[in-house]
């Protein structure tokens, strides 16, 4: 039997089915409650209870004292009947903390000759908050770090999903490509960065992403489709050549299944066959609209790429505050940037 939970002062509501926690229910369907160790020992997770029953099946959490009254730690609790719980919700980067945690790499999947999916696996019991959008950091044995974007929505977090574009002479991805193996043990610190959808604007969505710049963007579509954002969103995703979009089929059965959803693929040096759209991916942006002052834009991918699009789009009567952006540094030397 599910039960309806009210969270407060959001007015927000989630069912729960039976043998699911708070958590994991909030999680499925795009809430954001906060949470931490999800073992129920940091207490991260606690709400006040401000109406209906609660059960704990794996028994009273670590954390919870005897004398606790009115509150639910919701990454343990199962619900015995509607609720209305009182918590504020994860809305901005800063409501999350960032951790440092170690991974391990359950698959490498090549996509196309230079990009691979890696999906890392937290210790047993353990989950990642973040926003969508948001990147991570590898932190290496000398203590450099390597960032790249999370690339799926933080409902789907069984993995941390993440598409790496080979870097010649990149010390981290020449041993990625070359000689990593399934089930090596990695750092990591997450989640870093300021670029996530902001889930409160009405406003068009447009998305721009350059190569592995596409990233982000997939995590941020997958979490509004999630959440029910039926704002229009339109995806461009800029590239050379046809094999360098690396999940072709993926947006195009976005647009197939949501009616508020479209995609345009740009290509800068496409073959002679190609009938699609060709050029530099922020003029076709603007050559669909050219009037933008009531959009807003999301664009990841490398630095050239990035300026372009931001000196256009303001041309154009976009807002800066309404521009959100993640440049992408692939150079061997950039240890530290954003590199998809």
């Amino acid at each position: 039997m599910s039960h309806k939970v009210q969270v407060e002062p959001s007015g927000h509501q989630f069912t729960v089915e039976e043998n699911e926690t708070i958590l994991d229910a909030a999680i499925r369907q795009g809430v954001n409650l906060p949470y931490g160790c999800r073992n129920g020992f940091c207490g991260d997770c606690r709400a006040a209870l401000s109406q209906g029953e609660i059960n704990y099946p794996n028994g009273q959490p670590p954390v919870m004292s005897d004398n606790e009254t009115d509150v639910c730690y919701t990454c343990q609790a199962a619900a015995s009947s509607d609720l209305t719980i009182g918590v504020a919700e994860v809305i901005a980067s800063s409501d999350i903390q960032t951790r440092i945690m170690p991974c391990k790499i359950d698959s490498i999947d090549r996509l196309n000759d230079d990009v691979i999916r890696l999906k890392l696996k937290l210790p047993e019991g353990e989950r990642l908050q973040f926003l969508a959008g948001q990147y991570l950091n590898f932190i290496l044995n000398d203590g450099s770090k390597r960032a790249f974007s999370i690339a799926n929505a933080p409902h789907d977090d069984e993995y941390i999903e993440l598409h790496v574009r080979h870097v010649t002479g990149g010390a981290f991805t020449d041993q990625l490509f070359n000689g990593m193996q399934e089930k090596t043990i990695l750092r990591i610190e997450a989640p870093l960065g300021s670029y996530y959808l902001r889930e409160e604007s009405d406003r068009p969505i447009i998305l721009m992403g350059g190569g592995t710049g596409f990233a982000p963007l997939k995590g941020i579509i997958e979490h509004a489709f999630q959440i029910g954002v039926n704002r229009p969103m339109h995806l461009y995703w800029g590239v050379r050549s046809r094999d360098d979009l690396y999940l072709p089929d993926l947006p195009e059965q976005w647009a197939a299944q949501y009616p508020n959803f479209s995609y345009t693929p740009v290509l800068s040096e496409p073959d002679t066959d190609w009938q699609g759209r060709s050029g530099w991916v922020h003029e076709a942006v603007i050559e669909n609209y050219p009037d933008l002052s009531a959009h807003e834009v999301y664009m990841s991918g490398p630095p050239p790429m990035i300026q372009a699009g931001k000196d256009a789009f303001l041309a154009h009567g976009l807002s800066d505050e309404k521009l959100y952006s993640d440049s992408f540094e692939y150079g061997a030397a950039a240890a530290t940037a954003t590199s998809g």
